[in-house]
């Protein structure tokens, strides 16, 4: 089944996201390369294409995992959390509707 992790940065977190980044985008390439990775991106923390200084205020990630504890437990070991970048996150499930 899909779910939808949703995380939630800590405010002034942009350096440990920027060091803590090639470690988040393997695992992704990890869960893309098993063929479970729908979408993943981080949410701007304003509305513009390239936020700049204002940086991010979170990550969406749609994957499959066998179970919602499954993508739970994984939500709760990425790089992100242990850096101090992510202040929550949670895993949904969702069911895809349209591409």
């Amino acid at each position: 089944m899909l779910y939808a992790i949703i995380a939630n940065n800590y405010p002034d977190c942009a350096a440990a996201r920027l060091a803590s980044r090639p470690a988040h985008l393997a695992r992704l390439e990890q869960l893309k390369e098993a063929g479970r990775l729908v979408l993943a991106g981080p949410f701007p923390a304003i509305d513009a294409v390239d936020p700049g200084p204002a940086g991010f205020s979170g990550s969406l990630i749609v994957a499959e995992f066998d179970s919602q504890l499954a993508a739970q437990a994984w939500a709760d070991s990425d790089p992100y959390v242990k850096a101090g970048v992510y202040e929550n996150v949670i895993a949904k499930p969702f069911l895809q509707v349209l591409p």
